[in-house]
C-alpha cells in the first residue's frame, strides 16, 4: 500500500511541474464534453500518448486553476505493484490537499493505467462522482477491445498512431497550400520521399542522426514486450520466422506457413500461428487486410493481405520496394481516417488494393501503383479498376501514384490519378 505522504509528494510535485511543450496532432479527444466515460488513448508504443495528455492539461489550464487537474504516472519506479485501492488512497489524498475542490470538477490523468490491478473499479467510481477521466497506455495494456469489456460502455476511445504527413510537416515549419512554387514544391517531395521511407514515428523525425537505433529499438520492444512478456510466449524462433514471413509476404497463407515449419521440422499447431497473428494484430504491430465478399464468413476466409504500422519497419528490414512502401503508406492513412475498406480480388486474380465500403455499398475504389505512366502497369491496373467498377456500380475511381497527376478516360469511366503526397495533405 502506498502511504498518503508519498502520494502528496507525487501531487504536489505535479502542481509544481510545468507541463512541456508539446506538438499537436490531428486527433482532439473533447475535454469539455459534458459526458460521464472515460476518455482512453489508444495506440502502439512511442507515438505520443503521454503527450496527448499533456495537450489536453494545457488546454484545461488555460480556463481553470491547475491544482483542478492532477497527471499521475502509474509507471514510476518508486509506486511499485499498484492495484486500485491505492488509486482510491490518491484521491483521498488530493482532496485533503484541495479541499475545496471536493465538490468541484476535476480532470484525472493515469498514464499507463495497466499498471494498476482492478483499475476499472476505480475509474467507474471516478466516473459516478463526476470526475473527468484521461486514459493511456501501451498498445499491448490497454487495447479498445479490452477497455468495451471491462469498462461496459463507459469509455470513449481515441487511436494515436505515428505522424501522418501533415503532422510530419508541421514538425518541419512546412507550411500546407493549395498552390506552391517551384522551391516549395521540392521541399515539399523531399519531405515526403524521406517520410515514405522512414515512416512517421516522432523520435525518428526529431532525432534523425540516431533514427536507424531508435526505429529498431521501437521495433524490438513491439515484439518483445507487447507480443512475447505479454502472452508469455515461449516459441521465440517461430515468432521470429512469422516476422520474417510476414514482412516478405503480400499474401499471408497460415495453412502454407503451417506446411513450411513442418518441412523444417519445427512442431507449432496451427492455432498458435493463429494466436501470434493475432497478437501482432492487437498490438497495432501488424495489420490483416481481409478481401471484399458480402458474406462476412467468405471475407473472413479469405487470404489477408499484411501492412505493418510503419513504413520504418519495412525500411529497417530491407524493404524498399517503393510501390509496397506506397501501398502500405495508404493502407496506414485509411485506418487512421476510420474507414472501412477490404481489398478486391476477381477469379482471374484481378486486383484492386481498397475498396472503401459503407455498410454493403461500395463507395470508392482506390488502386495504389509507383507509375501510371508505364504502358504495361497503367493496362493492368486500370483493368482491375474498370472490371471492380462495373461489378460493384462504383464510378468513383482514384489511382494514387508516387508524383503523377492526371485525368484518365477509359470505357467510360473517370479516373483521378493523384500523387500519394496530395491526397495524404488532402
Amino acid at each position: 500500500m502506498i502511504l498518503k505522504s508519498k502520494w502528496a509528494e507525487i501531487i504536489k510535485d505535479w502542481q509544481n511541474q510545468k507541463i512541456p511543450n508539446t506538438i499537436p496532432r490531428e486527433i482532439k479527444p473533447n475535454w469539455k464534453l459534458d459526458i460521464k466515460r472515460a476518455i482512453s488513448i489508444i495506440g502502439p508504443r512511442r507515438v505520443g500518448k503521454t503527450y496527448e495528455m499533456f495537450i489536453i492539461l494545457k488546454e484545461i489550464v488555460k480556463d481553470f486553476k491547475k491544482d483542478r487537474t492532477l497527471y499521475i504516472n502509474l509507471e514510476r519506479a518508486d509506486l511499485g505493484v499498484l492495484n486500485y485501492k491505492d488509486l482510491v488512497v490518491m484521491l483521498e489524498t488530493y482532496y485533503e490537499i484541495f479541499p475545496d475542490n471536493k465538490n468541484k470538477k476535476i480532470w484525472l490523468f493515469l498514464d499507463e493505467i495497466q499498471n494498476v490491478s482492478g483499475w476499472e473499479k476505480f475509474v467507474r467510481t471516478c466516473l459516478d462522482d463526476n470526475i473527468k477521466v484521461f486514459l493511456s497506455g501501451s498498445s499491448s495494456k490497454l487495447l479498445s477491445k479490452e477497455i468495451a469489456t471491462s469498462m461496459r460502455g463507459r469509455n470513449l476511445s481515441y487511436n494515436i498512431l505515428p505522424f501522418s504527413f501533415k503532422e510530419y510537416l508541421n514538425i518541419k515549419n512546412f507550411e500546407t497550400k493549395k498552390f506552391y512554387s517551384s522551391e516549395e514544391k521540392s521541399k515539399l517531395i523531399n519531405y515526403f520521399n524521406d517520410y515514405l521511407v522512414n515512416g512517421g514515428y516522432p523520435e525518428t523525425i526529431i532525432y534523425k542522426e540516431e533514427r536507424k537505433k531508435i526505429i529498431q529499438d521501437i521495433f524490438e520492444t513491439a515484439i518483445l514486450k507487447d507480443v512475447l512478456d505479454r502472452h508469455k510466449l515461449r516459441n521465440t524462433a517461430v515468432v521470429k520466422i512469422l516476422i520474417s514471413a510476414l514482412l516478405k509476404s503480400k499474401e499471408f497463407s497460415v495453412n502454407k506457413f503451417y506446411n513450411y515449419l513442418k518441412s523444417q521440422n519445427i512442431k507449432v499447431s496451427k492455432k498458435s500461428i493463429y494466436n501470434y497473428l493475432f497478437y501482432f494484430n492487437d498490438a497495432f504491430f501488424i495489420f490483416t487486410l481481409r478481401k471484399f465478399n458480402l458474406s462476412y464468413k467468405k471475407a473472413d476466409q479469405s487470404l489477408p493481405k499484411i501492412y505493418f504500422i510503419d513504413n520504418g519497419f519495412l525500411n529497417l528490414n530491407k524493404i524498399d520496394d517503393k510501390g509496397r512502401l506506397l501501398e502500405n503508406l495508404v493502407f496506414v492513412e485509411l485506418f487512421r481516417r476510420e474507414a472501412d475498406f477490404a481489398y478486391y480480388q476477381s477469379y482471374s486474380r484481378e486486383e484492386v488494393d481498397f475498396v472503401i465500403k459503407n455498410g454493403k455499398k461500395v463507395k470508392q475504389l482506390i488502386q495504389v501503383c509507383l507509375d501510371i505512366d508505364d504502358f504495361r502497369t497503367q493496362d493492368r491496373e486500370i483493368k482491375s479498376l474498370i472490371k471492380a467498377s462495373n461489378e460493384f456500380k462504383c464510378n468513383n475511381l482514384l489511382v494514387l501514384t508516387k508524383d503523377t497527376e492526371k485525368q484518365l478516360t477509359l470505357k467510360n469511366k473517370k479516373i483521378k490519378v493523384l500523387p500519394v503526397w496530395k491526397w495524404l495533405l488532402g
